[in-house]
């Protein structure tokens, strides 16, 4: 539904949920595009926030050692949910098979309810006047908030909120969420300056057994 707010049609969104099988790069792509965003900033930002699942990806081939054969297709169920089953076993044998029933399991109903989906809001006519332009951006942010665990994830978030937001009204659409990913490398920098600063004045609290020694040698 809420790629049809944002004017694909129905090849359109079941298409984009076969190719592009990660929901947070779909709905940050269709929220970009119904905001009035150019189609390749869109794209750029579904690509930034699919960048975790190579990393996802570097795990599971060590772990699975699939044939180079079956990989490319392989490729296509890394996700969240995927990796989590797979980590979760005890051998290999159980890692291949957990992976394999949950990618297929979820591949299959996520491009059901799409289809499903796509058809009830085709058949509710005008979605504007339903308000699934704002679908988008709130099932975003439904996924996003139980991943902001520590302090500085909810940093880089908020950053990226203000980054968001104050750069909206003098860029271009879909612009502002790239603008926005510039937060984690800011907040990690600001991070790691604390931590040296903090390091750097523990070595240079004077040790108590160097201060004693000194008295002592006065005495």
């Amino acid at each position: 539904m809420t790629s049809a707010g944002s004017g694909l049609t129905l090849l359109q969104t079941c298409a984009l949920s076969l190719l592009v099988f990660t929901g947070a790069s779909q709905f940050a792509l269709v929220g970009a595009l119904a905001a009035g965003g150019n189609p390749f900033t869109a794209a750029a930002g579904a690509f930034f926030l699919g960048v975790r699942n190579a990393f996802y990806g570097l795990r599971l081939s060590q772990l699975l050692a699939l044939p180079r054969a079956v990989r490319p297709f392989a490729a296509q169920w890394v996700i969240d949910e995927t990796t989590a089953v797979t980590l979760a076993q005890p051998t290999r044998r159980a890692a291949r098979l957990g992976f394999t029933v949950t990618g297929a399991s979820l591949y299959v109903l996520w491009n059901l309810t799409t289809f499903l989906g796509a058809l009830g809001a085709k058949a509710l006519g005008d979605t504007d006047a339903w308000g699934l332009d704002a679908a988008g951006p709130a099932v975003f942010l439904a996924l996003l908030a139980p991943m902001l665990k520590t302090a500085t994830e909810r940093a880089v978030a908020a950053l990226a909120v203000l980054l968001g937001l104050g750069l909206l009204p003098v860029l271009p659409a879909g612009v502002p969420v790239l603008a926005a990913a510039l937060a984690a490398p800011a907040v990690l920098y600001l991070t790691g300056r604390r931590a040296s600063v903090a390091r750097d004045d523990v070595r240079d609290v004077p040790d108590p057994q160097d201060v004693r020694d000194v008295r002592g040698d006065d005495r």
